[in-house]
């Protein structure tokens, strides 16, 4: 109805971020460098999260990331073959997850190209657990946000385009038949009862059938 698709331009923002505040998340860790993944291992199980796999390339970060999906990477950017950052990149295309990278260089073409792989939180090494729980609380809050603000984007883009449908339908009919504001919406609301069909597919319809006329 009219007071759904209204609804759907006001619906209110989700307050706060569950993923954030989750001690258990799943977790996969990258890093060429055996004793770092060991020591990276305890550090998140010592804060109550699940490491479900480690890899030591990008490619194999890309892979994990496909068949275990998990709630959060960790990966080192210098990695054999597929750096971090590009795992990144190909990790998010197949599905956006909130992903920390870890770094013992501040090169600004690195942060720069970081920037574009979709990359929620930085840390340098040496890493401890000091830094460690405050950048996965700032991945997972920043990629919250970016996926309600994805979502509300899309719902605002499909409701306003709704509105805009409805009106003009309304306004055809009120020429065409001689109608009040209120009886057009009545019959565009009976006739979305009777074909069992949403509003806006009955507005596309008038639409669709006055410039045929």
């Amino acid at each position: 109805t009219e007071r759904e698709v209204l609804a759907m331009t006001t619906r209110p923002r989700r307050e706060g971020s569950s993923m954030a505040l989750r001690q258990n998340l799943r977790i996969v860790i990258a890093d060429d460098e055996a004793l770092r993944l060991l020591s990276l291992r305890q550090q998140l199980e010592g804060m109550g999260h699940q490491v479900v796999g480690e890899a030591t390339t990008g490619d194999e970060a890309v892979r994990l990331a496909r068949e275990l999906k998990p709630d959060l990477m960790i990966m080192d950017i210098r990695m054999p073959g597929m750096d971090g950052i590009d795992a990144a990149k190909a990790i998010t295309a197949e599905r956006p997850i909130p992903i920390v990278l870890v770094t013992a260089y501040s090169e600004k073409s690195l942060a720069e190209r970081a920037a574009g792989a979709g990359i929620f939180a930085y840390l340098m090494k040496p890493v401890s657990e000091a830094d460690l729980l405050p950048a996965i609380i700032l991945a997972t809050s920043r990629f919250e946000e970016f996926r309600e603000l994805r979502k509300d984007i899309d719902d605002l883009r499909e409701a306003l385009e709704a509105r805009k449908l409805i009106e003009q339908a309304k306004g055809i009919l009120m020429n065409r038949r001689n109608l009040t504001e209120q009886e057009a919406f009545r019959r565009m609301q009976q006739q979305s009862q009777n074909e069992n069909k949403k509003l806006v597919e009955i507005a596309r319809a008038i639409i669709m059938a006055d410039k045929m006329l």
